[in-house]
């Protein structure tokens, strides 16, 4: 049910992209950890393959994305965390 209370049929779709994965920096998880979040990965995309989706799979794990950076006119960094709901 949506914000309207109209049903909505909310149905996963998947797509492959292709990215680089890093390790959170110590600053970051730092920085996460004090906000209780539990900061594993950065992902950096494309822009134009990011449409705000909340939760990333990869090898088979999924993450929630809680917090996004652009790095320029085409990049964005993808911040990754492991938390309940997402398994």
């Amino acid at each position: 049910m949506d914000s309207l209370g109209e049903v909505t049929n909310d149905v996963e779709t998947f797509r492959e992209v292709y990215g680089v994965v890093t390790s959170s920096t110590q600053q970051e998880w730092f920085t996460a950890h004090r906000d209780g979040i539990n900061a594993l990965y950065k992902l950096v995309i494309y822009s134009f393959e990011y449409d705000n989706e909340l939760v990333v799979e990869m090898d088979g794990e999924r993450y929630s994305v809680y917090r996004t950076f652009e790095t320029s006119v085409d990049k964005i960094e993808l911040y990754l965390e492991k938390k309940a709901g997402t398994e």
